[in-house]
């Protein structure tokens, strides 16, 4: 247990400084202590690793020179990824578990601790299987590795840090996993970019900073109060007193102060801490002539703002973003997309003195391939290099465990070093050399000015110009549903869904409800270790959309897989849209509606013959609710759900599987209730699809028009289902009188 949970995160609670409000009113520092950081704390030397080859290469060495104890803090590890892809000087294994278990063995005084995230199951698919038993059970006891759990419903522990002897510390957005390590030329083709699992995975873009001196004994601290945190395990200061840092690694700044800002969710106690915040939104109103920006996403609130009234300045400082050109993976490229483009949106709204550029890298002969940017970077004049773990999302700037890294220009040498930084990224993006982009910049006068006049080689930066539509800000959700930016209310979810006792009796109950997710868990890693993984990629999707349109079996397969998909909570409506795309609105809607009974129906046996008890008795007040509402009103009371969906549609068959609704009103209700949906969504996906095809006037204004019948029809819809539940209400009320 730990002993003292509101310090759990609060790495020297004891001479860490507490909540306070210093006097910053005129002050042109980045760096304050309570504020934009925990601590200032001087390093003798910072180095900036760009791109996995130096990182991985750079931790590999620096582990090798451990004596006392290693920290790693990451959101994701791998123990066969191999940190070295070359020879290296030392005997060691690359591969990362079996080189931690050649150290112990070589040296008995050396402790390793290992703290991973205890992942969601939603990120099964990408990460390796029993990570406890190839990381702890398979390597000496001196080698301890612990997933850690503790943080609110839906956050995740996204911190990066490696920590040796408290001497060296490393701190970026690299995970110590597979598909990370690239060289700085990203080839289309590298026989060494492969990992176990995965091979011939993308280009990769990500940066760290290494430090040492005080820097790094500060984020010891940091570390091992995560550790105590997550296991109640108390770590000691390491005794070693060596020199760790990565022989024939050259500093690229020298007695500097190093400032560690965190994200630290309120949770269990603890008070939310939002340094990285709060060091941006002072950083970026503080720039004065340019802002580089390096980072995976762009859909903060706060800092979206900043930038927006920034650009809206006559006089403010160019920005410039590099980003990847597109999220990794349709599902993130369907909400964190969207939403980046939204940002995007308005702050090009915002920007009346064309101040604003963005880019994303290319590289020669990548095809349909990208460069995956997954760099967090911000580099503001020549006065401040900020690299870490945190991207520019609101989960991260509230609601995740985060690390970054400032150093702030205070000597002419340190502000000379970060401008030269800066254009070492830069030159590697435009395929150039450091001198040249510092020369271009320089004649042309201005960041922008530099970086168009380099433009247009083989490797270079390409404006992201993907657009927003206006319709889609009325059909488009709050960020708060895909990027909450603090953690969910859980007394109040908790009092909603669930019961407050649970009896003795009630106990096997929930064991039946644990064998049914054990199922659904083991349902999920067949996607990893079987072909169904690959289904998932959209080119894959694609062909599969012709195989099934081209196949006799097209259709019941399309049936077969909607079934299953309503028994994993996949979302109906999505499955419904991506039917009428596949086989045309006629075909789409017979298919996608025959599958939706057929799901539902499969839920309804598994509600009435395996979770009969377990709903009624621990379903909570919305569930038992429902269970209520149907059974008394039966078929029309099914059809209100189906039009209005008050719970997911597999909750709701389950649901309806326990009350006493009998079986044929059920399907009768889902059928009047879901046939007008189903015809609108597929006909609308049909003609969309004909619409981007064939972007005629005929086509688009035939989906105009739908669109418009559509919304008045589900708004006439509405209407109507308002005025019959208060009719239901006033009955109710009436009897109940």
């Amino acid at each position: 247990m730990i002993e003292d949970p509101t310090n759990a995160f609060d790495p020297n609670p004891e001479s860490s400084p507490g909540p306070r409000e210093p006097e910053i009113s005129g002050s042109q520092d980045f760096l304050i202590e309570g504020v934009t950081c925990w601590r200032r704390e001087h390093a003798g030397r910072a180095a900036l690793l760009i791109d996995g080859e130096a990182y991985f290469d750079s931790v590999a060495a620096a582990i090798a020179n451990a004596r006392s104890q290693i920290l790693m803090l990451g959101w994701d590890f791998h123990s066969r990824m191999r940190l070295r892809r070359e020879a290296s000087g030392d005997d060691l294994p690359d591969a990362f578990a079996q080189r931690l278990d050649a150290l112990v063995a070589r040296r008995e005084s050396l402790d390793i601790r290992v703290l991973g995230w205890d992942f969601a199951m939603i990120y099964a698919l990408e990460r390796e299987a029993l990570p406890l038993y190839h990381m702890g059970m398979r390597t000496r006891p001196r080698v301890h590795f612990h997933l850690d759990d503790r943080h609110p419903p839906g956050a995740s522990h996204h911190q990066k840090i490696v920590v040796v002897d408290d001497g060296v510390a490393f701190v970026g957005g690299f995970d110590l996993t597979c598909c990370r390590w690239d060289t700085r030329e990203h080839r289309a083709k590298d026989s060494r970019r492969s990992d176990p699992g995965f091979q011939d995975y993308a280009p990769f873009h990500d940066v760290a900073l290494m430090v040492d001196g005080e820097a790094a004994r500060a984020l010891g601290e940091l570390a091992r109060e995560r550790w105590h945190a997550a296991t109640g395990e108390r770590l000691p200061s390491p005794s070693a007193t060596g020199d760790p840092w990565p022989s024939g690694c050259e500093a690229d700044l020298r007695e500097v102060e190093v400032g560690v800002a965190r994200t630290r969710p309120g949770y269990e106690g603890r008070e939310e801490t939002r340094e990285i915040e709060e060091l941006y939104i002072r950083s970026i109103g503080l720039a004065k002539h340019c802002i580089y920006i390096e980072n995976q996403y762009l859909t903060a609130a706060r800092i979206g703002e900043i930038l927006a009234q920034s650009l809206e300045q006559p006089d403010g400082p160019q920005i410039v973003i590099v980003a990847p050109h597109t999220c990794s993976g349709w599902l993130e490229e369907s909400t964190m997309g969207l939403l980046r483009a939204r940002m995007l949106d308005r702050l090009r709204k915002a920007d009346r003195s064309e101040r604003l550029r963005v880019y994303h890298p290319v590289a020669p002969d990548l095809g349909e391939q990208t460069i995956n940017v997954h760099s967090k970077v911000m580099i503001v004049d020549d006065r401040l290099l900020l690299v870490g773990s945190a991207n520019l999302s609101n989960r991260s700037m509230g609601l995740d465990t985060e690390c970054d890294l400032a150093i702030e220009g205070e000597s002419a040498g340190t502000r000379e070093a970060i401008m030269r930084l800066r254009d070492d990224l830069l030159a590697e993006h435009l395929g150039t050399s450091v001198e040249r982009v510092t020369q271009a910049i320089a004649e042309q006068g201005s960041l922008i000015g530099g970086i168009e006049a380099l433009r247009g080689g083989p490797r270079t930066l390409e404006p992201i110009v993907a657009s927003l539509p206006e319709w889609i800000e009325e059909v488009l959700p709050e960020t708060v549903l895909f990027d909450p930016e603090r953690p969910i209310d859980t007394d109040q979810w908790l009092d909603s869904f669930a019961p407050t006792e649970v009896s003795k009796r009630e106990r096997p109950l929930i064991m039946k409800l644990g064998v049914s997710v054990l199922v659904l868990i083991a349902l999920t890693v067949l996607w990893r270790w079987t072909p169904l993984h690959d289904w998932i990629e959209p080119e894959s999707i694609a062909s599969l959309a012709g195989w099934l349109r081209g196949d006799p079996a097209g259709v019941a397969i399309a049936i077969a897989a909607i079934v299953l998909g309503s028994c994993l909570m996949v979302p109906v409506t999505a499955m419904i849209v991506t039917t009428g795309l596949i086989f045309g609105w006629l075909v789409g809607f017979f298919t996608a509606l025959t599958g939706a009974l057929l799901g539902a129906m499969a839920g309804y046996a598994i509600g009435r013959y395996v979770w009969h008890d377990a709903f009624r008795r621990l379903g909570g007040r919305r569930i038992n609710r429902i269970s209520e509402v149907l059974a008394q009103r039966g078929l029309i009371s099914v059809a209100l759900v189906r039009l209005v969906p008050s719970a997911p549609f597999t909750v709701v068959n389950m649901v309806a599987g326990a009350s006493h609704i009998g079986v044929r009103d059920f399907l009768a209700g889902t059928l009047l209730g879901m046939a007008p949906g189903a015809l609108a969504l597929t006909v609308f996906a049909s003609s969309a699809k004909n619409a981007i095809r064939d972007p005629g006037w005929s086509t688009i204004l035939s989906l105009v028009v739908f669109a418009g019948l559509l919304g008045l029809g589900f708004w006439r819809l509405s209407r109507y289902l308002e005025g019959r539940e208060s009719e239901m209400i006033r009955d109710d009320d009436s009897k109940g009188a």
